[in-house]
């Protein structure tokens, strides 16, 4: 278990991990920032505790598998005091046979008023057989509070892929690049700009 104390910042990002498996307690101020690339099978356990007042999380997630390859990612979330926030965006793109399990735990005590937390999960399959779980887990006691979430796994939009292609564009490049855009919410949302378009060209390179 790690202790963040008053502000101190953890931000970290993690690429191709076999797992992520973190413990955090926010003391007042603190901030977190983590994010998660998986290009091939992983389990992630992400446990965060707001122990203070004013911390900040955020959490972004990444999975583009092939194959018979699997990622769980798991978070858990817990609000124990007021006045901080927490926005979480996870993403899974499944080709082949792929599987794909997101567990989404979200706690907000009866006194952590003020608290504005976000959680959102979105998936795309490109085949029949790829499968995706989603498990959100809301457990919201406060009141004055402002919370969201909203989970949706869908295919590629076959309108804008017959408008690329009637533009000249290739069937196959047309679905490069609405992949792509897909997972560059998730990308461009890292600090580091080194890292960031490092990750931009991989992406490219490995989207079929």
């Amino acid at each position: 278990m790690k202790v963040l104390h008053k502000g101190d910042i953890f931000e970290q990002v993690f690429i191709n991990e076999p797992g992520v498996d973190l413990h955090i307690v926010q003391e007042a101020g603190s901030r977190v920032k983590i994010h998660i690339i998986n290009l091939s099978s992983a389990n992630n356990n992400i446990v965060i505790e707001q122990a203070g007042k004013g911390c900040e999380t955020e959490i972004y997630a990444l999975a583009y598998l092939h194959g018979e390859e699997q990622v769980t990612t798991e978070t858990h979330v817990k609000h124990a005091v007021g006045g901080g926030r927490s926005n979480q965006l996870i993403k899974f793109v499944l080709d082949d046979d792929a599987r794909g399990r997101f567990v989404g735990d979200l706690k907000i005590v009866p006194d952590a008023q003020q608290t504005e937390a976000h959680q959102t999960n979105r998936n795309l399959l490109l085949s029949e057989t790829a499968e995706m779980r989603t498990q959100p887990q809301l457990e919201i006691y406060a009141d004055d509070v402002q919370a969201t979430h909203g989970a949706s796994t869908g295919q590629l939009d076959e309108s804008a892929l017959f408008y690329m292609q009637q533009r000249g564009i290739s069937k196959q490049k047309a679905r490069q690049l609405l992949v792509n855009a897909f997972m560059k919410e998730v990308i461009e949302s890292i600090s580091d700009t080194a890292v960031r378009e490092q990750l931009l060209n991989t992406i490219d390179g490995v989207v079929e």
